[in-house]
């Protein structure tokens, strides 16, 4: 499997309603450090059923230049599966929280466990 194949099934198994960092997904595709290549092959994809609107930068933000028609449409699609978008922003679940909600299940609307 090519490396661009790996990144774009890696992208594929992010769920709905969910996001995940260029690192991550490079991470995922067995491509640690490769968050560029990453992003550069998200750039070229035409594959409009692929959901690269749950890739985004490190810090939760949207990678395309505000304002821009791909940008609003990230935002949109983001927001249609229930991600909460403020000023191009995600906030980006932190690595324990994610091996929390592995082991322990989703964390209570109120965000504190038993």
């Amino acid at each position: 499997m090519t490396d661009e194949a790996r990144i774009l099934a890696a992208v594929r198994a992010i769920p709905a309603g969910q996001v995940s960092s260029y690192g991550d997904v490079a991470r995922r595709a067995g491509l640690p450090g490769r968050a560029r290549l990453a992003a550069r092959v998200l750039s070229h994809n035409s594959d409009p059923l692929l959901p690269w609107h749950r890739v985004l930068r490190a810090d939760g933000r949207i990678a395309l230049p505000e304002g821009s028609r791909g940008y609003r449409e990230q935002s949109q699609r983001l927001r249609a599966e229930g991600v909460q978008v403020t000023r191009g922003r995600v906030s980006m679940p932190s690595r324990e929280q994610l091996l929390d909600a592995q082991i322990w299940g989703p964390a209570p609307a109120n965000g504190k466990r038993r």
